[in-house]
């Protein structure tokens, strides 16, 4: 399979955008740019393959996309077939095989992903789809556990990068350790200002309840054994896989 042919055509399908060839020292080097701030969200390349730690000769087939979620930058790495960006070291930029090691459906999502990043925030609004959050919940600071028991909606500390109509899965910290809820973001960016030596709130965004999870169905070491997750230390995106479970919890009731 031609993947950069492919990743071509899909990407000028869904966004009007065809590859150029900027770079003067590497003049067969396609890179995939926004119209309007002219910012790279891709840039394939070969590259030799002792450079990405591959065994054999010659040169390896990539692409470089950007992502927002650092967590989820490190925790790709570690895969078969991922690896830290070549050049671009900086900003979450990751490197990616284009031969058949990442499946071509992947590859699509992680390039919409840095489409989103690199994005002015124009385009952003008018691309960006509702996005899966997980979101640590300290119960030091609030009694989480008991947030839901007389109300189904609850005010939160605003998470960066989290809109309307966005998902929250509710991480619970020690001694809890698992998600316990999933919930809509209705409002955001309600002003707000709190500030200890331990906490700091400027804006609130209200959570409405819609699941609640049993505390051992996903638990931090399952979070870290299953889905490659090693620490919820801030609002991060949900893996695929972790997603892909936590909506085949939708069909069961809830737990009280």
């Amino acid at each position: 399979m031609n993947y950069a042919k492919k990743i071509f055509a899909y990407v000028k399908k869904k966004y009007g955008i065809e590859p150029d060839y900027p770079l003067p020292t590497a003049p067969d080097f396609p890179v995939l740019r926004h119209p309007d701030n002219r910012k790279w969200f891709a840039i394939m390349m070969d590259v030799p393959r002792d450079r990405l730690g591959l065994d054999g000769e010659g040169r390896a087939d990539v692409i470089n996309v950007k992502l927002g979620d650092p967590f989820y930058a490190e925790n790709l790495i570690h895969k078969e077939g991922y690896f830290k960006g070549y050049h671009l070291n900086k900003g979450n930029w990751i490197t990616v095989l284009i031969d058949g090691t990442v499946p071509l459906k992947e590859i699509c999502r992680l390039i919409d992903e840095s489409y989103l990043v690199t994005a002015s925030e124009h385009t952003k609004k008018a691309f960006r789809k509702p996005k899966e959050w997980l979101v640590p919940a300290n119960p030091k600071y609030y009694d989480i556990e008991h947030a839901f028991d007389s109300e189904d909606e609850i005010d939160w500390k605003q998470g960066r990068g989290i809109q309307t109509g966005d998902t929250v899965y509710l991480y619970v910290a020690a001694p809890v350790s698992a998600i316990l809820f999933r919930c809509l973001v209705t409002e955001t960016d309600i002003p707000y200002r709190y500030v200890d030596h331990a906490l700091t709130i400027t804006a609130l965004m209200k959570l409405k309840l819609t699941k609640r999870y049993a505390p051992d169905r996903f638990t931090f070491e399952k979070l870290k054994t299953k889905y490659d997750i090693m620490a919820v230390r801030g609002p991060r995106s949900v893996p695929s896989s972790l997603s892909k479970a936590l909506k085949r919890e939708e069909k069961k009731p809830n737990n009280k």
